[in-house]
Parts: structure tokens; C-alpha cells; sequence
């Protein structure tokens, strides 16, 4: 098997040509017992594939000791409807704390498209080692859903006089949270940290997507159960409740939400039971997690501007073996490039005037974002001055797309794109995001032209997103949470 590792889980994958984003729930039964003296701890993998290969996208959290795994981690990718986006789900025993997949015990895999997964809804198959052969009983279970609701969920929680279960200590509690699936079944949404040694834990805050945790319906009951965590995965159950999404959201920052933990088997034996403790939300909110489309839909206008790199150098533009040759029978690499990337941006471009680039939040009726289009030939010979200038530039709506043309070393210009390392000005500041995307023209010259605008416009959603909520600016028509 070959893989692919990424620097680091890339999260949400793909362009601003998605339909929507799907959201992967996956668990496993019956997986292969790799260890000796316990049951294997498994964790999930998944993969896409890319150029031939197989890329890591993500990874679930590991099961300890369990061959029946409901992963909380879910996965979420980017589903379009023009591409056979091929995926590929692998299970692991962790052994050690390594993250190169070798180090671990294959457990089994299974492939499909996304679009096998989503016309289904949900998919139940076999788990296939390296010879293809079944891994064992193995199967593994795959539930698709879209996450077309852009609301999310931020819980505060904290629990209070929750039973003592261990014998030597305190309770080491965590919380799951439920939701009814179509089966009629509890599906496993959210699992929370663990918290060593206290009856009175506090658990750190989280966001999650609304429709994740109750399919965007506030009044739909879920299911919290809160846990005592032991190392070899037999946790201890403490108590659960039942509520919804608007009964949280009552809390207050001066007055949380207090729900009864109750332990229904303690409630039946016990006349004078109470409750196993209490679990305070300390804060419940609701917000929107808007994308890119929210503010292309919610009017935001996209400049384009083109700068171009005249140096004599080139030679006369009627020479052939000018890189600026006036060709009459085609096209030059320029023009390739001012076309690759303009035919995308000109159905955002509305407006014939510009605002002045300033680090104030645009004021007006309609947002704005600037992108630079710098095609070019030679080296940097003032690359303190241009760092400075990129540095100061990442404060503004604006990102900056630099097309090499020829056959030139282009090491500085990658140097200055900023996707492995935070870009910084000779006087020691840092770029506040990544807003410069580089290729050279040359790895694209026998590959259709869509291809060059899909490799230089493929970060500019991000950046767009990221500016803008940096600023605090919701789309300008977008609707309250």
C-alpha cells in the first residue's frame, strides 16, 4: 500500500466549485484483533485520491480497546457533482504514538467514490486487507449528510458533585453526546476531553456544526452520557440526560443551565436516589460559519487587477523568442495566463472603480476584495522590500497570484507563498495570513487551461473568508443565527 502523508490534516478539501460540504460518519464492527494481551485500539484514516495517489485528508481519534468503534471525528469534504472524487477509508491499530501509518497494524481498508456514499446515504461493506482478501469479519459503516446549514454550536460545560467511581481517586469524567438516527438508534456526535481526577470537572469549549449535532433542528432531543475514563476502554458509566439545543441555550453567562445526571439503574435500586451529580452549561451559542459563497451570494465583488512584467530583456515583442512575442496565429504565455485566471474572476468583477487599499474595514454597501494578478520572467533583486510589502498586504482585502513565465529560477517567488512556513518583513513581522499563491507556467504548457486557473485560484476562497472574518464582516444579506 502506498500512501501519502500530509504535513497536517487539511481539513475541509477542495475549490469554490463544490455543490456543498458532506459530512462522513464512520464506525467499524467485528475489526481484526491485532494485539495480545487486549483488544486492538483502532483509528480511521481517510484518503483521496489525487494525481493517481492516495493523499491523507484526516483522521479520526483512536478507540482504545475496541473492535466496534463509533468514531466521533467526523470527516468533511467538499462533494462536486462534475468529478469522480475516488476515497479510501483505513483502519489502524495504534501502537505507538508515531504518526507514520507504517508504525501502526493494518486493520483493513475499503474504496468507493464519494458519490457511491451520498446516493446511498449510508453503506455497510467489507473490509479488504492488501491482497484484497476480506479482513476477517471486518466491516465498516459509512453515513453521509450534508452540511448545507452553516450555523454552529459553541457549548461551555462543566459538571458538579458527579459520583465517585474509582476506587483509589476521584472520577476522571468526559461527555458524548447523542443524536436520534434514521435507524432509530443513538449516533455518536461529540466526545469531549477527559478530565483527571475531580468530581467537579470543567471541560473546555467546542464548536461543532449545528445540523451535526441535531440535523439544524433545535427543538430535536439529544442525549448527553457522561463517563468515568479508564486506560483500557471499559469506562464507567456515571449518568445521561435528555435535552435540546433550545433548552441549552437558556443558559446565561451569569446563570447556567443545570440538567440532572441521572444513572437509571442506581434510580431503580435506590428509593432516596437523587441524581449522579450535575452538568452545568455554562454557555450556549449559536452562530454562522459563513464561506466563501455566503459572501460571493451575499454581494461581495471580486477586483481584478493585472500587473505585468515588461523587461526589455524579453526582446523585441515581433521576435518569436520573445516570452511577449505578438503571436498572430495564438497565444502567448501571458495571454494564457490573463486568461486562465481572468475568465474565472471576471463573473465577480462588477464594478469599473476601485477603492483605495487601506487597513480600515471597507465601510461601504458592498464588500470588497482585491486580487493581484503578477505575471513575470525574471527573479526578485529587492526581495527585502517585496517581503515587507506582502507582509503589510496580508492586512488588507486583497491576495496576490504570481504566474512565472520561461524557463527563470522561480525559488524566490515560491519562497514568498507562503503555504509551509509564516512569511515575515525584515523587521521581524509576521504575515497575518497566506495571500500569496505562485506557480510557474511551465508545469502547466501542455495541460488544458482550466487546469492553471483551478492551481492559482484554488487558496483564494480561504483567503477571501479568512480576511473577512478576521474583520469581524458577515456577509452583508446574510440572515441572524
Amino acid at each position: 500500500m502506498a500512501y501519502t502523508l500530509s504535513p497536517s490534516p487539511a481539513g475541509p478539501i477542495g475549490t469554490q466549485y463544490c455543490v456543498c460540504k458532506v459530512e462522513l460518519s464512520v464506525c467499524g464492527q467485528n475489526l481484526l484483533d491485532r494485539d495480545v494481551t487486549s483488544k486492538s485500539d483502532p483509528f480511521c484514516v481517510l484518503f483521496i485520491e489525487v494525481n493517481g495517489k492516495w493523499t491523507e485528508i484526516d483522521r479520526t481519534e483512536t478507540a482504545v480497546n475496541n473492535l466496534n468503534p463509533a468514531f466521533s471525528k467526523k470527516f468533511i469534504v467538499d462533494y462536486h457533482f462534475e468529478e469522480v472524487q475516488k476515497l479510501k477509508f483505513a483502519l489502524f491499530d495504534q501502537d505507538k504514538s508515531s504518526m507514520q501509518l507504517y508504525e501502526h497494524d493494518f486493520l483493513g481498508e475499503f474504496s468507493c467514490t464519494l458519490g457511491t456514499i451520498v446516493s446511498s446515504k449510508k453503506i455497510t461493506r467489507t473490509l479488504l486487507l492488501g491482497n484484497g482478501k476480506p479482513a476477517g469479519k471486518g466491516i465498516i459503516t459509512i453515513a453521509a449528510q450534508e452540511l448545507s446549514d452553516n450555523r454552529v454550536i459553541t457549548l461551555s460545560m462543566a459538571g458538579r458533585k458527579l459520583d465517585k467511581k474509582d476506587l483509589f481517586g476521584k472520577s476522571d469524567p468526559f461527555l458524548e453526546f447523542y443524536k436520534p438516527g434514521d435507524d432509530g438508534k443513538w449516533m455518536l456526535v461529540h466526545r469531549t476531553e477527559v478530565i483527571k481526577y475531580t468530581l467537579d470537572p470543567v471541560w473546555k469549549p467546542f464548536t461543532v456544526p449545528l445540523v451535526s449535532l441535531c440535523d439544524g433542528d433545535v427543538e430535536k432531543l439529544i442525549k448527553v452520557m457522561c463517563y468515568d475514563y479508564d486506560s483500557d476502554g471499559g469506562h464507567d458509566f456515571i449518568g445521561e440526560f435528555e435535552t435540546t439545543v433550545a433548552k441549552m441555550c437558556e443558559a446565561q453567562d451569569t446563570l447556567p443551565l443545570e440538567l440532572e445526571c441521572i444513572n437509571p439503574k442506581k434510580q431503580k435500586k435506590k428509593k432516596n436516589y437523587k441524581n449522579s451529580g450535575v452538568i452545568l452549561v455554562k454557555s450556549c451559542k449559536i452562530t454562522r460559519d459563513y464561506s466563501f459563497l455566503d459572501y460571493i451570494l451575499g454581494g461581495c465583488q471580486l477586483m481584478f487587477t493585472v500587473g505585468i512584467d515588461f523587461t526589455a530583456s524579453n526582446g523585441n515583442p515581433r521576435d518569436p523568442s520573445s516570452l511577449h512575442y505578438i503571436n498572430p496565429m495564438g497565444t502567448n504565455e501571458y495571454l494564457s495566463a490573463i486568461w486562465a485566471v481572468g475568465q474565472i474572476i471576471q463573473d465577480y468583477d462588477s464594478y469599473l472603480t476601485n477603492l483605495p487599499l487601506t487597513s480600515t474595514p471597507p465601510t461601504h454597501s458592498v464588500l470588497q476584495y482585491f486580487i493581484l494578478l503578477i505575471i513575470t520572467d525574471g527573479v526578485i533583486s529587492d526581495m527585502d522590500e517585496t517581503r515587507h510589502a506582502v507582509v503589510q498586504a496580508s492586512k488588507l482585502p486583497m491576495s496576490i497570484i504570481i504566474v512565472g513565465v520561461g524557463n527563470a529560477d522561480f525559488a524566490a517567488m515560491e519562497f514568498l507563498d507562503g503555504d509551509n512556513r509564516v512569511l515575515r518583513s525584515y523587521t521581524g513581522e509576521e504575515a497575518m495570513r497566506d495571500i500569496v499563491q505562485f506557480v510557474p507556467f511551465r508545469e502547466f504548457r501542455s495541460a488544458p487551461k482550466e487546469t492553471l486557473a483551478k492551481a492559482v485560484l484554488a487558496e483564494l476562497p480561504q483567503q477571501v473568508v479568512q480576511y473577512f472574518k478576521h474583520q469581524n464582516l458577515p456577509p452583508l444579506s446574510s440572515e441572524p443565527a
